[in-house]
């Protein structure tokens, strides 16, 4: 920039310039005769000039100094800007320009943690975006390396709900787990259901089985491996199980880049083998059991150095895990009840429970689990983990019919949790069949198990008040769908069978029909038997297989067949 003094000496000096009058007097003196000699003429500038001069030198001061202010401000301006286009945001890390990368696909970035429903949370780094990490080594076995990853982190002096003898999960920890994982997970919907009516209270579902692989799981798996070291990331990991546990692993490892093999038995369906190679895992198929699996893959692991994953409580599954609950609470005001799956694999119950109970304690929370396989109950009872029972029916169970797999999930579940209710089969079949008709969700027995309390009638202390069940899994085969609708009509009297013996005569089997469209009972098979009929000769056995509206309408064809066919034998369910 010049030098504007000197210019502005240059332009204009009035010290240089000769003001000078002659013989003429002030203008403002007596007036006196002009000279008549008079050869040279004066100046022809005012007095008044020397005014004007200084006026004009500082005009051009001012401007001076105004341009050099200006200049200053435009280049701080543009130093703002270079910062802001360096400095990532802290989303970028899960996040693209277009929005996070939610399920493989880029969608609209989902709501952030609202901080206000967080006025208990003291470390509020994780908030306003100061997240630190921590590195951790690889210990000598793989096993205790996710057990031992949550010990590493400081301790923190804020306040937080829990007990102080359970050390390994905080209201921070699932906050934080909230936190980031929100660009990964689906935040799901918690609606008001159509079943309300039919039960006598305000009943919202939290519809868990629209994850991406169907499952609830994902929430802790994708916090679970976001929370390795980054050489174990490149490594990889490895699990044996066809559960969901596997599903979820198997793609968000895939989404972010970590190797993952799955080996699965010979006897796994292979649906699931094919959905597993589909989400980008490496399959292997090995061994007839899952426990010859299971010791395949640590084999494996130990030889090539991944990471042997399995369905645990540690502190960074359960948190994960934990985010369901503050979810909840967010979306249904005024909760008075919410409705877990229970079962040997309770982390999502003891995880949910911990957020529910330190934002509101007197919200209840229920654990719901199988009458033929109690195992949640007995190792409350006991105080330890039942190791010992086996489940015979697990291709219908899923994870809940699982062992129990830790004694941290156990200790949150027997001081938060304030109910454990045991469901029949009978109960998870009929309340799969509600879902369908009136939510139109196809889900599997975890995901049923939570409204098969409500329709078993196990708790009746929940009439008119809000509850909200979550329906955490939906991941059931085709062919076992079939079975369990076909199953379910039967135990809700939707679906009859009857036979009787007539006369091999004409118009005998139309007079039959007439009473079954005078009932309103729609025929779904009749059959005819005259070759293995023990009665007189020239009789017929006929079997017919009805549908009708409920139990209240099979009764009454039950009643109209009986006055004209005395003999008729109703098969019972």
């Amino acid at each position: 920039m010049r030098n504007w003094s000197t210019m502005t000496s240059l332009l204009f000096d009035v010290n240089e310039v000769d003001y000078t009058i002659g013989v003429m007097v002030s203008p403002w003196g007596p007036p006196r005769d002009r000279p008549k000699d008079m050869t040279t003429p004066g100046p022809l500038l005012p007095p008044y000039g020397v005014v004007v001069g200084v006026l004009l030198r500082l005009v051009v001061y001012l401007v001076a100094v105004l341009y050099s202010y200006a200049e200053k401000l435009f280049l701080k301006k543009d130093d703002n800007k270079i910062k802001n286009q360096v400095a990532p945001a802290l989303c970028d890390l899960h996040c693209c320009k277009d929005g996070p990368i939610r399920n493989g696909l880029i969608g609209q970035k989902p709501p952030s943690i609202n901080p206000e429903r967080l006025k208990d949370f003291g470390e509020e780094d994780y908030l306003n975006g100061d997240v630190k990490t921590w590195e951790m080594k690889i210990v000598s076995r793989n096993e205790e390396l996710l057990r031992d990853g949550t010990s590493r982190i400081p301790q923190s002096s804020s306040r937080t709900s829990l007990p102080s003898c359970n050390k390994l999960i905080r209201f921070e920890d699932i906050s934080a787990a909230a936190f980031k994982i929100q660009c990964g997970v689906q935040k799901t919907p918690c609606m008001y259901s159509r079943l309300s009516k039919q039960y006598g209270m305000d009943i919202y579902l939290k519809k868990e089985f629209l994850q991406y692989t169907g499952s609830v799981k994902e929430r802790g798996v994708l916090y679970l491996l976001t929370s390795l070291p980054q050489d174990q990331q490149r490594k990889g990991v490895i699990v044996a199980s066809d559960s969901n546990f596997s599903m979820a692993v198997a793609y968000h490892a895939s989404e972010l880049r970590i190797p993952v093999f799955v080996i699965m038995s010979t006897s796994t369906s292979p649906a699931r083998v094919k959905m597993c190679r589909e989400y980008g895992a490496m399959v292997i198929s090995y061994g007839t059991t899952a426990k010859d699996s299971q010791t395949h893959a640590r084999r494996l692991a130990q030889e090539n150095g991944y990471l042997y994953l399995e369905e645990e409580d540690s502190a960074v599954y359960l948190s994960g895990l934990g985010t369901v609950g503050l979810e909840l609470y967010e979306q249904v005001p005024k909760l008075d009840a919410v409705i877990f799956p229970a079962g040997g694999h309770c982390g999502l119950l003891a995880g949910s429970a911990a957020a529910l109970k330190h934002l509101n304690p007197h919200i209840s929370v229920i654990g719901v689990e199988s009458e033929n396989f109690p195992v949640l109950q007995q190792s409350l009872k006991a105080g330890h983990p039942i190791e010992d029972q086996a489940c015979s029916n697990h291709h219908f169970y899923g994870d809940v019919s699982g062992l129990c797999f830790g004694s941290n999930s156990l200790q949150l579940t027997g001081k938060l949790v304030d109910k454990v209710v045991a469901v029949r089969e009978e109960d998870v079949l009929v309340s799969m069949l509600r879902l369908l008709e009136y939510e139109r969700a196809t889900v599997d027995a975890e995901g049923a198990i939570g409204l098969a309390a409500l329709v078993a009638g196990k708790l009746p202390e929940l009439k008119g008040k809000r509850v909200a069940i979550v329906i955490c899994s939906g991941n059931v085969e085709l062919h076992l769908l079939q079975q369990c609708i076909a199953r379910a009509l039967t135990l809700d009297n939707r679906v009859c069978r009857f036979s009787l013996v007539l006369p091999d005569c004409p118009g005998d089997i139309s007079k039959l029909l007439d009473i079954l469209a005078r009932e309103e009972a729609r025929v779904l098979d009749i059959k005819q038997e005259r070759t293995f009929v023990t009665s007189e000769l020239f009789m017929v056995k006929v079997t017919c297989t009805v549908e009708t509206r409920d139990k209240i309408h099979a009764a009454q064809l039950r009643s109209a067949l009986l006055e004209r066919y005395p003999t008729a034998a109703w098969t019972e369910r």
